[in-house]
């Protein structure tokens, strides 16, 4: 599943398989141990800045990765990363088609006003 505020949608298998195979997408998930920026990622994961968003929006597209805006007193405000999921599980369902099902992880209260936060400037 997908996040878009509060709307799930279910995640393309191939996106997901082609993601999870990629080296720099596995070393930029194992970074995630906490949220990060790009550039935190690119220091940790040993890769240029520009490999580093391109992968992250690759995770991003796989839905295994989410952003969100960390709001600065100071207004500059920076875009964080993490993890958006608990568990992938990929299975054969009754006609025989590859389906991936991913956990997430449960929303802590601010996580929930971050997200309205971003669909409040989406919506401006």
């Amino acid at each position: 599943m997908v996040r878009d505020g509060w709307k799930q949608t279910a995640p393309d298998v191939q996106i997901v398989l082609d993601t999870l195979d990629d080296s720099v997408c596995q070393s930029l998930l194992k970074e995630l141990t906490s949220t990060k920026t790009v550039q935190e990622l690119a220091e940790t994961a040993d890769v240029p800045r520009s490999t580093a968003y391109r992968k992250i929006n690759q995770l991003e597209a796989a839905s295994l990765v989410e952003s969100f805006i960390e709001v600065r007193t100071d207004g500059h405000h920076t875009t964080r990363y993490r993890l958006a999921f608990e568990d992938v599980t990929f299975s054969l369902d009754a006609n025989r088609e590859l389906t991936v099902a991913i956990t997430r992880p449960p929303d802590a209260p601010e996580d929930r006003l971050a997200s309205l936060w971003n669909e409040l400037r989406k919506e401006t």
